[in-house]
C-alpha cells in the first residue's frame, strides 16, 4: 500500500476539512527498507527531479570518526546496542539514525540516513 504524505482530512480539532483537489502523484511516499547488518548491499533510486540516491539495504561496515582526534576510520559493525526508534529494533539488528551500534574499536552513534544517504557514518562514544 502507498505512503500518502499529503494533509490530513481532518482539522487539529477534529473536523473535516473538504478540500478543492484530489491526492496528487507526487504525494506519494516510498516504503522504508530497514537496514541490516549484512554483506554491503546498495539499492540506487530515482528522487523528484530526476535526482537520485542510494539507499543501503545491508552494510557491515561504518564510517567511524573519533571526536578526540577528529579521524575516520573503516571499520566493521558487530551489533546494534541501542535504538531509541524502537526497542524491537535492537534485537532485529536494524540500523537507522540514532541507533547505537558497536564496532571493533567500540561504541559509536550513527550521525546519518542509511535509508538515504547509502553509507553509514558514526561518531564515536566515550567510553
Amino acid at each position: 500500500m502507498a505512503v500518502w504524505q499529503g494533509n490530513s482530512k481532518r482539522s487539529m480539532t477534529g473536523r473535516r476539512i473538504r478540500y478543492a483537489r484530489n491526492k496528487r502523484r507526487f504525494e506519494i511516499g516510498r516504503e522504508n527498507h530497514l537496514t541490516t547488518i549484512g554483506a554491503m548491499k546498495r539499492k540506487p533510486f530515482r528522487t523528484r527531479g530526476n535526482n537520485k540516491k542510494s539507499r543501503v539495504l545491508t552494510a557491515d561496515t561504518a564510517y567511524v570518526v573519533d571526536p578526540k582526534t577528529n579521524k575516520t576510520v573503516k571499520t566493521e559493525i558487530v551489533t546494534v546496542v541501542e535504538n531509541s526508534a524502537n526497542i524491537h529494533y535492537v534485537r532485529r539488528n536494524i540500523m537507522n539514525k540514532g541507533a547505537i551500534i558497536n564496532t571493533k574499536i567500540g561504541k559509536a552513534k550513527i550521525t546519518s540516513r542509511p535509508g538515504q544517504s547509502g553509507v553509514i557514518n558514526a561518531v564515536l562514544l566515550p567510553k
